[in-house]
């Protein structure tokens, strides 16, 4: 928001002491016109007064007396000095009689006169007058500052100097085609010349899309420490307040202290929050402030020229919200995807955060990195924060590979709930559940391979088989999705064949199988009766933009179909997966004994079982780690399957 002028101020100020001298003349005249009605008298009627008790309060001055008459407004006037009043009236009003039996009450007024009259009368209200001018003055001259009375109508962008600005690439793992694609950004803030030169026009906006804890922000200051220019960070959730009109006003303010410190980069994190599409709402009602505020930021980059040497980036993990007014080119027409790193960003990010803290040397973040499939930045972090504590709380004086993989471990799933006692035959349950998904990844060639099988609880689920990924899955083949579908029923199919019964502990993989049956159906095409089409829910927003309703785009009898293809396929793999433990029943029984006397074995622990195919082949290793780690059992979970009863 611009400065008020001088003038501006001096009128403000003016039209301010107006109204409140005003308000206290019409305040007093009211006081004036309400004035009771005053009786002046002698002594001895004063007296007479007294003696009947007719007055209730008396007050005693230096050269006069007033009194106040009970149930009356009419006041007494007794012209006589305070020590006469003092020596024959103050006996009398103390006495007591049947018409007097409550005496007046008496107050003695030393100060009172011609100049305690004048200063109630007129000094109270002209040092009110006073306090609140030097009041306003404060508040005007903070008017450009941070203090003053239209404080609320600035925007609250942090401003960070170029000097402050310290992050740099090198703090940003795991994005190159973003930091390739924001390169063109930071040479037109160093070098302007030469894009002018050139009669190119850079991007006014740079629009960063990305799931949350991607680096989107952490991009942004970046861009802004490589520049080396200021940079203003604001939410998008700041600029709407209770009062109407002080999101526009906020974005006019913002802009203005861009350009004042051009070149510069202004970020609004969040922008979804005054972004949305417009129309959505009630007609009139709370929408209008959102929308105006909208409003006021598609302007303001319609308003400014390329070469002012500003550039707005915005950051959203919810791009199909936007208005697409917004998206158009001249505002935001650079639209850059921050995504999940893969497989050696992760290993680069983790690298990142790992020379904060002390580290062993024979730690291999390349695993960490392998076993974090679809782990944003932001939960790498966390991982080795959270390896970091566990290093402390263990008395170690590094973080080990154990340390690492319990936090890996905390905090996807949760802590270990060692506290919980499971019964023996809950105990059987998770051991043969496991089991049975243990030998589906090692028989099944396209799954991920086994890195650890555990029957500890951990979180919701009361254990886990967790799977080093060979790579990082960019598409999905119908061959691999039929084997994921046999490992995540193999543990219902253990159940079955070694129990002969069932449990509510298979439900999360029922769910998650039949998730992945009816994409194959509807929407990756690989079903064969069906065929390649796509079988969707068209999405309609309602009326208040909270809820959404869906619209098939297909026949009830296409619906029946999708059922039953759904069903078979499920069916099928799940005969798959019996037939695996059918074949392997001597490997998962062994398994199954191995885990309910060990509760974690790793993939190494697994392979040396089966090839001596008795439980001593891992007995003394056990023993030895056992005494080295106490705590080792408890970093194990699952990634593809988990019994969660």
């Amino acid at each position: 928001m611009r400065s008020p002028t001088p003038q501006q101020k001096w009128r403000s100020s003016l039209a301010l002491l107006l109204i409140i001298g005003l308000i206290i003349a019409v305040f007093m005249l009211g006081q004036t016109t309400t004035q009771p009605q005053e009786e002046v008298v002698d002594l001895n009627r004063f007296v007479d007064y007294l003696r009947q008790g007719l007055i209730a309060t008396v007050k005693i001055q230096e050269t006069e007396t007033e009194a106040t008459l009970r149930g009356s407004r009419k006041v007494l006037r007794l012209k006589a000095p305070r020590s006469l009043m003092e020596d024959k009236i103050v006996p009398i009003l103390m006495e007591k009689g049947p018409k007097n039996p409550q005496p007046p009450e008496v107050t003695f007024d030393v100060g009172s006169g011609f100049w305690s009259s004048f200063l109630l009368s007129f000094g109270l209200p002209l040092i009110v007058i006073v306090v609140i001018w030097i009041l306003l003055m404060r508040s005007f001259r903070g008017a450009g500052g941070t203090g003053g009375i239209l404080h609320f109508a600035r925007a609250k962008a942090k401003l960070a100097s170029k000097e402050k600005v310290k992050v740099t690439f090198d703090d940003v793992a795991g994005m190159e085609e973003a930091k390739e694609e924001v390169q063109e950004i930071i040479e037109f803030l160093m070098h302007p010349a030469k894009f002018r030169r050139m009669g190119a026009r850079i991007p006014r906006g740079v629009l960063l899309v990305g799931p949350p804890g991607c680096g989107k922000t952490l991009l942004a200051k970046a861009v802004a420490g490589e520049a080396g220019v200021p940079f203003l960070s604001i939410s998008g959730s700041d600029f709407v307040e209770m009062f109407v009109g002080v999101g526009a006003s906020r974005v006019r303010d913002l802009f203005q202290r861009a350009k004042q410190n051009a070149p510069s980069i202004i970020f609004l994190d969040e922008i979804d929050a005054i972004g949305r599409k417009r129309g959505v709402g009630i007609p009139g009602g709370g929408q209008d402030e959102r929308e105006s505020t909208l409003n006021a930021i598609l302007v303001e980059m319609d308003g400014f020229e390329t070469d002012e040497g500003i550039v707005v980036m915005a950051a959203t993990n919810r791009p199909d919200m936007l208005d697409p007014a917004l998206l158009r080119p001249g505002r935001f027409d650079k639209i850059i995807h921050v995504d999940l790193p893969d497989v050696k960003g992760r290993e680069e990010i983790l690298k990142v955060h790992a020379k904060k803290v002390r580290m062993r040397e024979d730690v291999d973040l390349s695993v960490i990195a392998r076993t974090t499939p679809m782990f944003s930045g932001a939960e790498l972090e966390a991982l080795i924060n959270e390896a970091a504590l566990i290093a402390v709380a263990r008395g170690k004086d590094a973080v080990d590979m154990e340390c690492l993989e319990e936090a890996r471990d905390k905090v996807r799933w949760g802590r270990q709930r060692r506290s919980r006692v499971m019964a023996e035959e809950e105990k059987r349950l998770a051991a043969y559940h496991e089991a049975g998904h243990t030998i589906a990844s090692i028989k099944l060639p396209l799954v991920d391979k086994l890195h650890k099988v555990t029957i500890i609880p951990r979180g919701p689920m009361l254990g886990g088989t967790m799977l080093m990924p060979r790579k990082d899955i960019i598409t999905m083949s119908r061959k691999k999705a039929l084997e994921e579908l046999t490992l995540l029923l193999a543990g219902r199919a253990a159940e079955e064949f070694f129990l002969n019964d069932l449990s509510s502990g298979a439900s999360n993989d029922i769910q998650r199988a039949t998730e992945i049956a009816r994409l194959m159906v509807c929407e990756w095409g690989m079903s064969e009766k069906l065929g390649p089409v796509r079988y969707g829910i068209t999405q309609q927003q309602m009326f208040l933009g909270t809820d959404f309703t869906g619209k098939r785009e297909f026949s009830d009898e296409t619906a029946r179909e999708i059922d039953q293809e759904v069903h078979s396929i499920i069916d099928s793999c799940y005969k798959h997966a019996m037939e695996l433990i059918k074949t392997n029943k001597d490997k998962v029984e062994l398994l199954a004994k191995a885990l309910m006397q060990f509760e974690v074995l790793n993939a190494e622990e697994v392979d040396r079982l089966f090839e001596a195919g008795s439980l001593d082949a891992i007995k003394k290793e056990q023993k030895s780690e056992t005494a080295a780690a106490p705590e080792r059992s408890g970093s194990g979970n699952d990634t593809k399957s988990g019994t969660d009863g």
